[in-house]
């Protein structure tokens, strides 16, 4: 017998959860069923969720495109993902697709299946399912959500390698950088004491740094590793999360890219839900916590609260400077035209390519910028270095 963890509504339209002993998940479900209950979740103790990170975002989209294939093929659910599981040999997602296949014949829904699984199948994908499965159009639906996911990421991914130049120039310039101080440096300081004569003032602040460094090394790196931990920590917090997205999309070069890649998440997936029968109220608060920005999700959540109250999406946004007129109108037009999830997916198509021209702009002022910082690091200490050569070269 093995212990299972179940929600369920019943008739009335109240909730309860708990568990229930049963020798197998389908026994599990005609348990409950007899009761007259609906299963809205029904999970193994200890499942639930753990696999998540040994499979990758790249598994999920092809496992999505190969459901979508089969299903509009005509293929029933269950004999797909049977059809997946024999061609699946990585245990950790091969014991995933096994316990959606039972969870379907069980007569669960999938939805609910996909549900016991977050770091694989987000909330958004759970609601597109969920959405398709009271249209009867789950193939379709599975192509639109492999789509998605592809553009999504897609979009990290361009991130990601612009993100990549300025910070491998960084550590670079800061290896370069102590370098020159802990181990170059030191070489001449015996040369300049011997000499006795007055130093540069650039020349003995390099050596005070320099002095530090090899003397307090052991400060310096715990304060590295202070404000590494720190960051991390501070991420944990909403306060702290709050503080680093404000400085994010405030960067002087790195700010509008990071403004652009919240905005086309946001409105991806709202356009990609509304179209697809989620409910509004539902929909705006998924595109919220896709955003990425605890300043933007903050805003969707305002957007909810005020459609809620009768407000249009567009009216709230006017308000905010998060979002640029023109976005706003477009989304006020789509609105009275009654035409918004068409609307937002050709504006997301749109921002799309504002965000490769964005990420096209902050590498092309990036690359001068630190090409032009590591030469006034290195070019300042090779000046501070050569200013007491020359003074002792022209003594008698």
């Amino acid at each position: 017998m093995s212990s299972y963890q179940y929600r369920v509504r019943d008739p009335m339209g109240h909730t309860y959860q708990g568990t229930v002993q049963a020798a197998s998940l389908e026994d599990a479900t005609q348990q409950l069923r007899r009761d007259g209950f609906r299963i809205l979740k029904l999970e193994e103790e200890g499942l639930g969720g753990s696999l998540g990170g040994r499979v990758s975002r790249s598994d999920v989209v092809y496992l999505t495109s190969q459901l979508a294939v089969m299903l509009d093929t005509g293929i029933t659910l269950s004999e797909a993902l049977a059809g997946i599981i024999e061609q699946e040999h990585r245990p950790q997602l091969r014991k995933v697709l096994v316990d959606l296949k039972q969870s379907v014949e069980a007569g669960e829904d999938f939805s609910a299946a996909l549900g016991r699984y977050p770091k694989l199948f987000d909330k958004t994908y759970v609601s597109l399912v969920r959405a398709s499965e009271a249209t009867g159009s789950l193939g379709s639906m599975l192509e639109r959500i492999a789509t998605y996911l592809r553009k999504e990421a897609e979009t990290r991914a361009k991130v990601r390698s612009a993100m990549a130049y300025p910070t491998v120039m960084m550590a670079l310039a800061v290896a370069v950088t102590v370098f020159l101080l802990t181990y170059i440096l030191p070489k001449f300081m015996p040369l300049f004491k011997a000499k006795g004569t007055q130093l540069p003032a650039a020349t003995r602040f390099v050596m005070a740094v320099s002095t530090a460094l090899i003397s307090y090394w052991y400060l310096w790196l715990a304060a590295i590793v202070a404000a590494v931990v720190g960051f991390l920590v501070a991420r944990r917090f909403r306060a702290g999360r709050a503080w680093i997205d404000r400085l994010k999309i405030n960067l002087p070069v790195l700010g509008p890219l990071f403004r652009k890649v919240a905005i086309s998440r946001s409105i991806r997936t709202l356009g990609t839900m509304l179209q697809n029968g989620v409910p509004t109220l539902e929909a705006i608060k998924l595109c919220g916590e896709v955003a990425g920005n605890v300043h933007y999700e903050a805003l969707w959540e305002q957007v909810r609260e005020e459609v809620t109250a009768g407000q249009q999406i567009g009216n709230v946004l006017a308000q905010s400077p998060l979002f640029p007129r023109t976005l706003v109108q477009m989304i006020a037009a789509g609105e009275q035209a009654g035409r918004l999830g068409s609307v937002l997916q050709r504006v997301s198509n749109h921002y799309d390519q504002e965000v490769d021209t964005a990420i096209k702009t902050a590498t092309s002022l990036l690359e001068p910028m630190m090409i032009a910082l590591m030469g006034v690091v290195v070019g300042g200490i090779g000046l501070a270095l050569l200013l007491p050569i020359f003074t002792l070269s022209r003594q008698p």
